[in-house]
């Protein structure tokens, strides 16, 4: 099988790098090409995988196409390789925020071709990730299955309607950078009171770590975790309540919606 990348921006070379780490597909069988022939050609050497001239080569030579391009220059590419995917049709996998399967199956002008919808996260370079999929009525059971394997190795994968690709993004995409946030926040709170900033961040970063693990692994939900952690009368709960008293559930609940709020306004 062979999985054809049209971009390598930032989010293509974090799945790629992520698939290179797994070690399933070989890397030869990673087909690349970009805007910026510098740039592509250099991470395609720089990773072992195969760059190609064209977007059109891409599509004739893949099974899979990821679209990994911003959302205003897809009509570009589909209007490029239009006839290279009705030819081949091999499966087209869009990165592309806010364009909607039906757009899509219309900007290329075929009905009959097979189109996924993902959103994944910046951790599947890390293949900790999380990528949500939907595809439309053409896609069969084989090929969801094959790209969720693919999607797979870079972490978890998720199916949901394409309506909940917005929160998604926020609790998801965007969220890395909140988590950093409390990460950093935790360091700050350790410096002050004597720990060096790198010793800070590395406990904090480790403990958020592991706690995500226990969520993971647990069937108890995350409040039946805190009951866990909190023992009567310890210190703990002290904590607790002093975060909810600064308003730490409403803060992060309100950063969730201005996030889904700002992705819809994008959308319009």
């Amino acid at each position: 099988m062979k999985i054809g990348f049209i971009g390598v921006g930032n989010m293509a070379q974090a799945i790629i790098k992520g698939l290179v780490k797994a070690d399933q597909i070989a890397t030869t069988d990673i087909l690349v090409h970009g805007a910026h022939p510098a740039n592509y050609e250099a991470f395609a050497a720089e990773q072992h995988i195969t760059p190609v001239a064209d977007n059109i080569a891409v599509v004739a030579q893949a099974d899979i196409v990821f679209l990994a391009v911003k959302p205003y220059i897809v009509p570009l590419i589909l209007e490029e390789t239009g006839a290279a995917f009705k030819e081949k049709q091999p499966l087209m996998v869009s990165m592309a925020a806010g364009l909607s399967l039906a757009k899509l199956s219309q900007q290329v002008d075929a009905d009959n071709l097979p189109i996924l919808r993902i959103m994944p996260n910046v951790n599947v370079a890390n293949r900790a990730g999380i990528t949500a999929v939907v595809g439309n009525a053409q896609v069969s059971a084989d090929q969801l299955k094959s790209v969720k394997d693919v999607l797979s190795q870079l972490g978890g994968v998720v199916e949901i309607g394409e309506k909940d690709f917005t929160t998604f993004s926020a609790l998801a995409g965007s969220s890395p950078a909140f988590v950093y946030l409390f990460i950093d926040s935790m360091a700050r709170a350790g410096v002050k009171h004597g720990l060096t900033k790198k010793a800070a961040t590395e406990i904090a970063a480790q403990a958020v770590l592991g706690s995500a693990q226990n969520v993971l692994l647990s069937d108890d939900s995350p409040w039946d975790l805190i009951d866990k952690v909190s023992s009567p009368g310890g210190t703990t709960v002290v904590g607790l309540l002093a975060m909810e008293e600064a308003g730490l559930m409403s803060a992060v609940v309100k950063g969730i919606d201005a996030t889904i709020e700002k992705d819809l306004e994008s959308q319009k």
